[in-house]
């Protein structure tokens, strides 16, 4: 079953870049990548810029309307996400623990649906 690890966090608890700490959180998040790879897990991950180059879309009125940034009232900012294709929602767990931003942060999981499931 796959599973997709949103990741949020506060960029204000996140480690400035360039620092020591900044590289040991990216040390962490190569080494999730490197266990989720070698458990044959991994499907896709990748951190997204910030959000203040985002662009959000709606139709109203079969009008396509687009505004900039999202509209979350909220200090953590989805920065990132993970799909790994695992047996069970324990095993993604046990890797959702593994992200580096997990301690200051918030791992949302949602399986993935499947809109094609075997014998269909």
């Amino acid at each position: 079953m796959q599973y997709m690890a949103l990741i949020y966090t506060d960029p204000a608890l996140e480690p400035a870049w360039g620092t020591p700490e900044f590289d040991a959180m990216m040390q962490g998040y190569f080494a999730v990548n490197e266990a989720l790879k070698a458990a044959g897990h991994l499907v896709a991950g990748d951190g997204l810029q910030g959000v203040e180059t985002a662009v959000s879309l709606r139709i109203r009125g079969g009008k396509v309307e687009t505004m900039d940034g999202p509209f979350a009232e909220t200090k953590e900012h989805l920065g990132g996400y993970y799909i790994m294709d695992v047996p069970d929602l324990d095993t993604a767990l046990k890797y959702a623990a593994m992200i580096p931003s997990a301690p200051y942060g918030t791992i949302e999981l949602r399986p993935v649906m499947d809109y094609n499931p075997a014998g269909n």
